[in-house]
């Protein structure tokens, strides 16, 4: 039985781009309910184990692999993050059409996560350099050194 790890950065995405990338994933496990897919949503980091031994994410989000953990297998989504793009994948995984790589690493146990509020994330607050104006700096050009 294939899984379907997923992954996706929230802290900068906007709620409705978020919402856009779970009704997908929704509708396509409804597609394919019969199929017994389990599917697994988290962000960016919050899964970092299950990142690394899927070697998922660092090269952009949202991330998308096929997991069968009896055959310590998985597929990499190389496509497109839209419900064409990833019923293609999944067909092709149904049929066999990817090669699928190795498990370097075990799968962990997933660690409780904190749930999604539904609003957007807040980005992280900028050093205030203004203060950097008042400083007095040499003048280069007046110090000289040898070498």
């Amino acid at each position: 039985t294939w899984a379907v790890p997923c992954e996706a950065v929230v802290s900068t995405q906007s709620t409705g781009g978020r919402n856009e990338y779970i009704d997908t994933l929704k509708s396509l496990g409804d597609k394919y309910k019969k199929r017994k897919f389990g599917w697994v949503w988290s962000f960016a980091g919050e899964q970092d184990k299950l990142q690394e031994s899927l070697e998922i994410g660092g090269a952009g989000y949202p991330a998308l692999a096929a997991l069968n953990i009896k055959k310590n297998a998985v597929l990499h989504h190389r496509g497109g993050f839209s419900k064409d793009s990833i019923n293609e994948f999944l067909q092709y995984v149904i049929a066999g059409r990817i090669a699928p790589s190795v498990l370097r690493k075990d799968v962990p146990k997933l660690r409780k996560a904190t749930p999604w509020d539904g609003l957007d994330g807040q980005m992280p607050e900028e050093e205030d350099y203004s203060d950097l104006d008042d400083m007095e700096l040499e003048d280069l050009d007046a110090v000289k050194t040898e070498l």
